[in-house]
């Protein structure tokens, strides 16, 4: 039985959570009030700080808006779309509606918490209040902590944790009750158009991803049929074996909910299937770690979880960084990882750590020069994954990958993309080349060459760097930081 509603009317402030199905805020705001208003800002905070003027989350966030003010009309409500600053928008719009209190689900970033504070702050002193809720995640904050009741900072026995703590309920739909309750608000101004907001149309072509949740849900429908693939294909870049949802987990037009428990319910119901699904699942409380890790070291954002790694001494070479950011180093996976992502705003998760431990451990460079370029171009990206994974990588953060453990880029590219599909697709210049040739060029035979038609240092660049070289500068240079017992391992 639905008690009373305990508010006349409360405002609903859509982030990073669009969809109108299992919506935190969304169904608490429709069982405890009469009446429900809803808002999504534009922020110019966040908009008028973006470099680029055709930026992919721009548009993918614009095309899932206006399908969601789409399917609240549907359902008897609207959507006020300003184009405005929120920290000043929500309280005045929550003024003009004259509503009780604003409902939001939370977000962990440290800009967006102080932003919040701001507006509870500026809420508070017009009699109304903030309640937000959980919804990013399934468990956040202090959820899950050590014996000793402190924020777990390895992954494994997080994971245990996880596995233990969770429950049905942790993954049951938060549905809303929206006939009856949503506001029409015919008043509402019109939804700014891309233009408007002073953005091109930037294009999703070859993200393989489609905005709004009607794309997560076909997603979704999608790797629900090869999940049971997923642990074998996902390290290979040529395959279709990613989930492809991680924009729409980002932007909230799938829940964390339906996403783990897809995972969840296949590992109980289908054996042939449970490692795949196991192999995602795992994937999701990584998710949650980050989240975690973000909420209670909000200073990994410019620093080294671990602050004894802020000392190291990064090559100043900009000619090596730029190398990297071109997809110019002369390591064909590399390059054709860096050309994925620019091209698209994709990047595949094993590539990912490759490119990364390239610039890091091969070319020196600081790795917060490389998560600000993935934030930059990653339709995907998420402050919390995006700088705990480059942390891992570096062997800056928490649970990292030791210090001595350095990706051979070459033996990568042999391992993961063995036939060179994945090369071939992105750095067509090098698809004449045969068999091994194609994972480090500058060994090849002149003939074999000439015949693929690649003129090393015009066609393709000779490496930027020596890996063997380049390898043992990076273990002198994080041995110089650690203790006598932490000598290197045998490689």
């Amino acid at each position: 039985m639905i008690p009373d509603p305990e508010f006349e009317s409360v405002l609903v402030w859509f982030r990073r959570d669009l969809r109108i199905d299992d919506h935190a805020a969304l169904s608490a705001a429709t069982r405890r009030a009469r009446r429900v208003h809803c808002a999504f800002v534009f922020d110019r905070d966040i908009l008028d700080a973006l470099p680029d003027r055709d930026d992919r989350r721009v548009a993918f966030v614009h095309a899932s808006v206006v399908e969601l003010e789409r399917e609240l009309r549907r359902a008897g409500g609207a959507l006020h779309t300003p184009h405005a600053s929120a920290r000043a928008e929500i309280p005045a719009l929550a003024a003009r509606l004259g509503v009780q209190a604003v409902f939001a689900n939370r977000d962990y970033e440290p800009c967006a918490r102080e932003r919040d504070a701001e507006v509870e702050r500026a809420l508070a002193r017009d009699s109304r209040a903030l309640h937000s809720f959980k919804d990013q995640a399934v468990f956040d904050r202090d959820e899950l902590t050590t014996a000793q009741g402190r924020p777990y900072s390895v992954y494994t026995p997080y994971r245990n944790a996880w596995l233990r703590r969770l429950s049905p309920e942790d993954l049951a739909p938060r549905a809303a009750l929206l006939r009856g309750r949503l506001a029409s608000d015919q008043g509402a101004a019109g939804l700014p158009t891309l233009a408007g907001l002073g953005f091109a149309q930037a294009s999703l072509a070859g993200t393989g991803v489609t905005p709004g949740a009607s794309g997560a849900r076909a997603a979704l429908d999608d790797f629900a049929s090869r999940i049971d693939a997923y642990r074998d294909a996902r390290d290979f870049p040529a395959l279709d074996g990613s989930s492809r949802l991680s924009a729409h987990l980002r932007f909230g037009t799938v829940s964390i909910r339906v996403a783990a428990g897809l995972a969840w319910r296949t590992m109980q119901a289908d054996p042939a299937a449970a490692e795949g699904a196991g192999a995602w699942l795992d994937e999701l409380i990584w998710r949650d770690f980050w989240f975690q890790i973000l909420h209670h070291h909000p200073r990994v954002v410019e620093h080294a979880f671990r602050p004894e790694y802020d000392r190291i001494r990064w090559s100043g070479d900009d000619a090596r960084w730029l190398a990297w950011r071109e997809g110019r180093t002369g390591y064909p996976l590399v390059d054709a990882a860096m050309t994925q992502l620019e091209r698209t705003g994709w990047m595949h998760n094993r590539l990912r750590m490759v490119a990364a431990s390239f610039l890091v451990k091969d070319l020196g460079v600081d790795w917060r020069l490389g998560e600000r370029h993935f934030a930059r171009k990653l339709l995907d990206f998420d402050l919390a994954a995006n700088n705990g994974n480059w942390q891992w990588t570096a062997s800056t953060g928490c649970d990292a990958q030791p210090w001595f453990r350095i990706f051979n880029p070459v033996t990568q590219s042999l391992k993961f993309d063995a036939d060179g599909r994945f090369i071939r697709r992105w750095l067509p210049q090098l698809a004449k080349l045969p068999g091994r040739a194609i994972h480090a060029p500058w060994r090849a035979a002149p003939p074999a060459l000439a015949a693929a038609g690649v003129r090393l240092g015009v066609d393709y660049p000779l490496p930027a760097v020596d890996h063997e070289t380049a390898r043992a500068e990076t273990l002198a240079r994080y041995a110089a930081l650690r203790r006598p017992r932490d000598a290197p391992a045998t490689k």
